[in-house]
């Protein structure tokens, strides 16, 4: 109990927020969470719950030898709240962990709030200058921080501030699905098994391929302008972006058919959009990869094209949102710890989730743990350990505040960051496979010295 008159900020109610807040209210340390929301609303929450998702259910592969994968391992091992909380809230999605939305923040906001060392406040921060009563605040208000908010750290950041656009796909609803026309199957499922696939499948053919993309270039958006590359999350691209570099381009990313057998035909389609349950109940699909900046008429008039969605109703139309992130190479160091921005509220000041450009739902998770660790480590005036970037978010933490990383733009895991092995494997699962077990043995020798110091 040696922490129990330290006191913490958390400014956020979103993924990270809420698992920083958990994470050290578990380790004795009283927190203020203070989150605007319902008296201060958003463009896109639709809930007063925390960790609300507003984007999609998924949240990516759980093969263990992938970059997503060696996430989850280290949410595990951490002992991450709101992994768990998905663990116990999840819908069949292949071999992805995809979570019913609404009872996964449910879930969170109980654990929230029934947590005697967490205190609610429903209140926005509007400067950073607020929060020097504190002994250490983290920042985690996510792509949405209020615009007095905003105003605030980047007025004290000087030219340091960035700004991308995101979207989110259409939710549609199960009963207005024609099943006749999609069939249910998995990636190489065989198809005579169609019945036990966690996906529904939109089969195209070329002609209906064709005529879905003529209209999709031609619908009305509501952000009108034509974006460059730079400006768009490359994993969250909305739909007619993607068709715009390129007539085929759907069909060779989020609509491609290989892997897939239209049990009607026997052949593959010449495109699939893929249908993933949206709850445990299975009454609303998402349009997996259908972020999309069109107009709400447009969505519902185009969207209706593809095959077995002709009498679709929507749940949720798609919509499309400018993010926030800091420049944190230049801001930002392994601790997640922004120096700029203490000298400002005259405490320590950490940065997590989005808002420090890690971008993905789990990333935002374990950036909110690691913040946790961080001042867990500060208040008990030990050293924090640094966590190799041989571990996938240790990779990601090593680009995301490298000086060198020019022209930062918000980044997922992945291999393609993560620090080289001694010697090069040409197949690529086993190189992958390799990766995760020289990881898993880093992640291990990290938890142990958590341990020693007693922030475990």
């Amino acid at each position: 109990m040696e922490n129990f008159y330290k006191k913490v900020a958390v400014v956020g109610g979103g993924l990270a927020g809420s698992e920083a807040a958990l994470q050290l209210a578990n380790r004795f340390i009283s927190v203020d969470l203070f989150e605007m929301r319902p008296k201060k609303l958003t463009p896109v929450h639709k809930t007063d719950d925390f960790a609300e998702l507003v984007c999609s259910n998924s949240f990516k592969s759980t093969k263990e030898n992938s970059a997503a994968g060696m996430l989850k391992q280290e949410l595990r091992s951490l002992h991450s709240h709101l992994f768990d909380v998905a663990q116990k809230t999840r819908v069949e999605a292949g071999g992805a962990l995809a979570v019913d939305r609404d009872l996964f923040s449910q879930g969170v906001t109980q654990l929230i709030n029934e947590n005697s060392f967490i205190s609610v406040i429903n209140r926005e921060i509007k400067e950073v200058s607020e929060l020097g009563e504190y002994d250490a605040v983290i920042l985690a208000s996510g792509p949405m921080t209020s615009e007095n908010l905003a105003n605030s750290v980047f007025s004290n950041l000087g030219s340091h501030r960035l700004n991308f656009y995101d979207a989110a796909a259409p939710i549609v609803m199960a009963d207005s699905l024609d099943y006749d026309v999609l069939f249910k199957q998995n990636r190489y499922e065989d198809a005579g098994d169609n019945a036990t696939g966690d996906y529904f499948n939109a089969p195209f053919t070329r002609d209906e391929y064709e005529n879905f993309v003529d209209e999709l270039l031609a619908a009305n958006r509501v952000i009108l302008k034509n974006f460059e590359k730079k400006e768009l999350f490359s994993a969250c691209q909305p739909i007619e972006e993607i068709a715009r570099s390129g007539y085929d381009a759907p069909r060779f990313g989020p609509l491609k058919p290989v892997g897939l057998i239209d049990p009607r035909t026997n052949k593959r389609p010449w495109a699939v959009v893929q249908l993933r349950s949206e709850n445990k109940n299975n009454t609303a699909y998402n349009l997996v990869g259908f972020q999309t900046n069109l107009t709400f008429p447009e969505q519902k008039r185009v969207f209706s094209m593809i095959p077995g969605l002709k009498n679709a109703e929507f749940a949720r139309f798609g919509v499309m949102h400018k993010n926030v992130f800091i420049d944190s190479p230049r801001l930002l160091d392994k601790n997640l710890l922004c120096k700029t921005l203490s000298d400002v509220a005259h405490t320590p000041v950490y940065v997590a989730g989005q808002l420090s450009g890690t971008e993905g739902y789990m990333e935002a998770v374990r950036s909110g743990l690691h913040a946790a660790i961080s001042v867990s480590c500060q208040l008990k005036g030990v050293m924090a350990p640094c966590l190799s970037d041989k571990t996938v978010f240790g990779s990601l933490l090593s680009y995301a505040t490298d000086e060198e990383t020019k022209d930062y733009q918000p980044m997922h895991v992945n291999f393609g960051i993560i620090a080289p092995l001694d010697t090069k494997i040409k197949n690529k699962q086993l190189r992958y496979s390799e990766y995760q077990s020289r990881g898993l043995a880093a992640l291990n020798q990290y938890v142990e010295q958590l341990a020693d110091l007693g922030i475990m």
